[in-house]
């Protein structure tokens, strides 16, 4: 399924982002001077797909056929949506350690790069596996980029954004994942990524973060962003054990010409 704005001038002054993941891919053009966002597209998949080779041949369909993919830009940055990451505080980083920090984790295969991207906000760094093969691909197509884990570039955007010196449960939704991330006075208390088919397994992975972070479920903020609406079995899920439910605020005016909730696709938008 495709989702999109309306057509934007030609111009290499633009900047783009992409995401990217086993459930679908989405890119969004912004000014590089004013930051406002211009053009914005999603495609999802009617179901998650095995392989990143999969995707890299969904991907590369659509730059062929997208006209506005084969413009120059400024910057291109590309983010990888995985839970393939493990977050590791400065003081025991040690960039000759990386297989270290992944391998109690996730299955590491022989020909996986490891790489990490520094958090500043909160003093540390995210280590995790990239797409190798859409990291190719887009040097091919642009040239030299930037790239990014989505969990960094949620952390720093929710810690930026956050407003309350109390603790809030952010989770982020996936087709078939949730992230979660919670923050104290924009200090970073835990975050984490993971798998659900149902609404019972997506509600068992919030109230186990709230037990083991001793969060009362009457009284926690928690806040919902994603994919994810108020007909949904998994939001009546939440709401029925946290009392205190509300949708992110962004007020990104793109929001006007797309049909997409603004809590939606906030790691591009927000």
């Amino acid at each position: 399924m495709q989702k999109k704005t309306n057509s934007i001038e030609t111009t290499n002054k633009n900047i783009v982002s992409i995401q990217f993941s086993l459930d679908g891919f989405s890119f969004c053009v912004k000014n590089s001077a004013t930051k406002e966002t211009l053009h914005f597209e999603s495609f999802s998949f009617d179901k998650t797909i095995a392989t990143p080779n999969i995707l890299l041949d969904k991907l590369a369909a659509t730059f062929k056929e997208n006209n506005i993919l084969q413009q120059d830009f400024a910057t291109i940055t590309a983010i990888h949506t995985n839970n393939l990451f493990s977050l590791v505080p400065n003081e025991y980083f040690d960039e000759n350690n990386l297989k270290e920090y992944l391998q109690h984790n996730i299955k590491i295969l022989a020909n996986d790069l490891l790489v990490f991207d520094d958090l500043k906000e909160i003093e540390a760094k995210n280590v995790y596996v990239p797409y190798v093969n859409i990291n190719n691909f887009i040097f091919q197509n642009f040239g030299t980029f930037e790239f990014k884990h989505h969990l960094s570039v949620l952390i720093d955007k929710l810690i930026s954004n956050n407003k309350s010196e109390e603790k809030v449960m952010y989770v982020n939704v996936h087709p078939k994942n949730l992230d979660i991330v919670v923050i104290e006075n924009n200090k970073l208390i835990l975050a984490n990524c993971f798998s659900f088919e149902t609404k019972e397994d997506f509600i068992y992975y919030i109230l186990f973060v709230a037990e083991q972070l001793k969060l009362d479920t009457d009284t926690i903020q928690l806040i919902l962003l994603g994919d994810i609406d108020t007909e949904s079995e998994i939001y009546n899920s939440t709401y029925d054990y946290i009392r205190k439910v509300d949708f992110i605020e962004n007020t990104n005016s793109i929001f006007d010409t797309i049909p997409h909730s603004n809590h939606n696709n906030y790691i591009l938008l927000s």
